[in-house]
């Protein structure tokens, strides 16, 4: 006999929807925290936007789970009444010769499923949008904002409504597999009390630490992590746009631009960029905005002088390093592994959010 049937290590937005879909498939789950709140490093520090689904390679685990994902989740928003709002992007080219990869992104959103994209010209624009200067750009009617913490206390809700728990601060040491199936996991509770769980099925949802602890188990082959630091700034003032503005970037370069995002008081902000850092350092330097200034006035020239001030920082779960091209999320069943009953999720990073739903399906899937 185990402690409990399945264990979730992790209760940031993956993990509770992977404990919400397997206590609602009639499973006894516990999701161990190491924090004193839910979801407080990655799924806490983002932009909060609902993606689309239209960048990710054609047939990748992100593009199905984004997709899917995103269907589930505004669905999710108005059974439970979590604050979003179905906002719009426009994918602005600021140049004439970007307008080639406009096509080329709605060419490749088509192939995920994403049909709804419509190019806007600049006339147009020049109405919808008289603060953006840019030759065209595709709108994305289906991209959105979403309250994140409201989302995750949902997900812990439907979970304690099947019975479920969160069990927080609770720091996990050590991971063994038992000779006779399942796991012992080894917690460190408030930093002062040692003792050990078993478990029939075991769940490793802990963004930055899960190739960590499955180190140890063999076969489990984690992959080596990165820390990706992404800097907010906020704007001073009213905004003068009335939906998220994504530049187009080259393709492969893993990241999305400068981006402007909406919070759902309608308040400016801008990033994430890309900080390769050690440790979770979350405090943002002023003086990495004096590069956003360039990149911003490409599509907003009007952007006046010491108009950003440092927001807030998330640092994201990496499995590539820098100067690497972008990473599909990994799923790890025991079909990767050779493990049965144990699933490990790595570079959980965007879209999760968005996809974080669909995410807790696939891992439910996978354990049969």
């Amino acid at each position: 006999m185990h402690d409990i049937e399945t264990l979730v290590i992790g209760a940031g937005v993956v993990g509770l929807a992977c404990a919400r879909a397997l206590a609602l498939a009639g499973r006894e789950v516990m999701v161990l925290e190491q924090h004193d709140l839910i979801g407080s490093e990655t799924s806490a520090r983002n932009s909060e936007v609902i993606h689309a689904g239209i960048y990710y390679p054609t047939g990748s685990l992100k593009a199905r789970v984004c997709v899917d994902g995103k269907h589930q989740l505004y669905g999710f928003c108005a059974e439970n009444g979590i604050a979003h709002e179905r906002i719009g992007k426009l994918i602005v080219a600021s140049h004439e010769a970007q307008l080639e990869d406009l096509q080329r992104i709605r060419q490749k959103a088509a192939e995920n499923g994403v049909t709804d994209l419509v190019f806007v010209d600049r006339r147009e624009l020049e109405t919808r949008e008289p603060a953006l200067d840019c030759a065209g750009a595709l709108w994305s009617p289906s991209t959105g904002i979403i309250d994140s913490h409201g989302f995750m206390l949902a997900l812990q809700g439907g979970l304690e409504a099947h019975n479920g728990q969160v069990v927080l601060n609770t720091q996990i040491e050590h991971i063994t597999a038992l000779p006779n199936g399942g796991y012992r996991v080894q917690v460190a509770s408030d930093g002062t009390e040692n003792y050990a769980m078993t478990c029939r099925e075991l769940i490793v949802s802990a963004g930055h630490g899960s190739a960590g602890l499955m180190a140890d188990l063999p076969g489990a082959n984690p992959p080596k992590t990165f820390m990706a630091k992404g800097n907010y700034f906020k704007l001073q003032g009213k905004s003068p746009f009335s939906t998220l503005i994504y530049p187009v970037v080259p393709e492969g370069t893993g990241g999305l631009g400068v981006h402007l995002t909406l919070d759902l008081q309608h308040q400016a902000r801008f990033g994430p960029d890309v900080e390769w850092v050690d440790s979770l350092d979350y405090e943002v330097d002023p003086a990495r905005g004096n590069k956003f200034y360039a990149a911003i006035r490409d599509y907003w020239p009007d952007l006046p002088d010491n108009a950003l001030i440092p927001d807030y920082s998330g640092i994201r779960p990496k499995i590539v390093g820098p100067g690497e091209p972008p990473a599909d999320f990994r799923i790890d069943g025991p079909e990767a592994h050779g493990l049965k009953g144990l699933v490990a999720l790595y570079g959980m990073e965007s879209p999760a959010l968005t996809s974080a739903l669909a995410i807790g399906d696939e891992v439910r899937d996978r354990l049969g």
